[in-house]
């Protein structure tokens, strides 16, 4: 039943795909480019765009036949369907769309920039439904296969190539640059941007489609709860400078509870197979959730090879999934208080504490100057309220999200003894 619904997923997005590129190519400012050579190809000869298409798909599957050989996965001959109904599919929606023929030049952006939305959704559904990919996809992804080279800048290279190639036809047979403007820019840089958006917005489709996955196990070391006891989680968040690890770590050994901090990181190295020291400049880190989206567009990358970023959130999230699930524990940031916001005994925990006190500590404990210090502190607590915001999608430090919020300037005791308080109180009410 999930396999049909996976299917019927991808077959609406693949006409939706379609009439995408049709709007787009009717806007006559250009076209996507992995359709720009069988665009520029139909200008010059009596094929269509969509039977173009189709010879097109046909060669890039050869050439993924060529480079794979042996290791050629049969089920990738599923694209061979695939693209018979993409080209029948253009034509069709070229048929429909005969009545737009734009004249004025906002007329033919508006289409443009209609046509990018509409063709972002298609490639949504298509990467939701996580049945096949295109040609193009696929072939992107043999090359990385056989390379070894990285998704996303591939994927950059290819469409670079498509253009170029079809620019040079353009001028071999008609002398003149057509199929290929500005228009084809446009839709490269803008359909994985908005696919990418519709995938955050629609995070709860999947789930309500086919159902949730089981998460990926990582097993952190067992700490087990006492004898009859559900696990309680205490989930610590914190100004850069407040003195959250050193907090959690002394609430964690008072309480005889599990502590992840780094203990996160090293697990995630693993999931996600990056090295620590990329996993420790990666995680928590986000200088723009905008910029993010448009570098790791999910045109760009598929759902097995997710932007860095992305990946770490995941394998960190279903860290802290299962740790809270299997051990009472203490756990330090990474948007847990989101993450466990199901979790039916879990202490949701903020720290801060004045610049001013955090500029002396971070200069004491890490040889700054004042300046430094300052300058330190701000652009991490500045990263970690984007990271925050864009992984959770509210707003970082917020009171409303926590059960308790802790100046610890006031002294590590007393802060202490507030956490026993509220954690007395909070059990006691679960």
């Amino acid at each position: 039943m999930e396999k049909a619904k996976r299917y019927l997923v991808f077959l609406i997005g693949l006409f939706i795909n379609s009439l995408g590129v049709s709007l787009i190519t009717k806007a006559e400012l250009g076209t996507s480019p992995i359709s720009s050579i069988p665009y520029v190809l139909s200008l010059n000869f009596p094929l269509t765009l969509g039977q173009f298409t189709i010879l097109f798909s046909l060669v890039l599957i050869v050439l993924q036949l060529l480079i794979l050989g042996r290791n050629f996965p049969p089920e990738h001959a599923l694209q061979i369907p695939v693209s018979v109904a993409f080209g029948w599919f253009i034509d069709v929606c070229m048929g429909l769309l005969w009545f737009i023929q734009p004249e004025l030049y906002l007329t033919k952006v508006v289409y443009l920039l209609v046509g990018c939305a509409i063709l972002a959704a298609g490639v949504y559904m298509e990467m939701l439904a996580d049945v096949v990919m295109l040609p193009g996809e696929s072939f992107v992804r043999v090359v990385v296969f056989r390379w070894h080279t990285e998704f996303g800048l591939t994927k950059v290279c290819f469409d670079v190539s498509m253009a170029v190639i079809a620019a040079v036809l353009s001028l071999a047979l008609s002398h003149a640059l057509l199929g290929v403007r500005e228009g084809t820019v446009v839709a490269a840089i803008l359909v994985g941007f908005l696919a990418r958006l519709i995938a955050r917005r629609l995070a709860f489709l999947p789930g309500v489609l086919f159902g949730k996955k089981e998460a990926e196990a990582v097993h952190p070391p067992e700490v087990p709860a006492p004898d009859g006891e559900a696990p309680v989680c205490i989930v610590v968040d914190r100004q850069y400078g407040s003195g959250g690890h050193d907090f959690a770590l002394k609430l964690a050994e008072k309480l005889g509870y599990a502590f992840y901090d780094q203990d996160i990181l090293d697990l995630a190295c693993g999931a996600v197979n990056y090295s620590r020291d990329f996993v420790a400049s990666h995680e928590e880190k986000l200088s723009s959730g905008l910029l993010h989206d448009f570098l790791s567009q999910m045109y760009l990358s598929p759902q097995d090879t997710p932007a860095p970023e992305d990946a770490i959130f995941q394998a960190e999230a279903n860290i802290i999934r299962q740790a809270a699930a299997s051990r009472s524990c203490v756990i330090v940031g990474r948007c847990a208080d989101r993450i466990l916001e199901d979790h039916p005994r879990c202490l949701r925990i903020f720290l801060s504490a004045p610049l001013e006190y955090r500029v002396a500590r971070v200069m004491k404990k890490e040889g700054l100057d004042a300046a430094s210090a300052r300058r330190h502190i701000l652009t991490i607590d500045k990263e970690r309220a984007t990271y925050y915001h864009y992984f959770a999608r509210r707003m970082w430090g917020l009171a409303s999200n926590y059960h308790l919020c802790i100046d610890t300037s006031t002294g590590a005791p007393h802060a202490e003894a507030m956490v026993l308080d509220m954690l007395s109180y909070f059990l006691e009410r679960k």
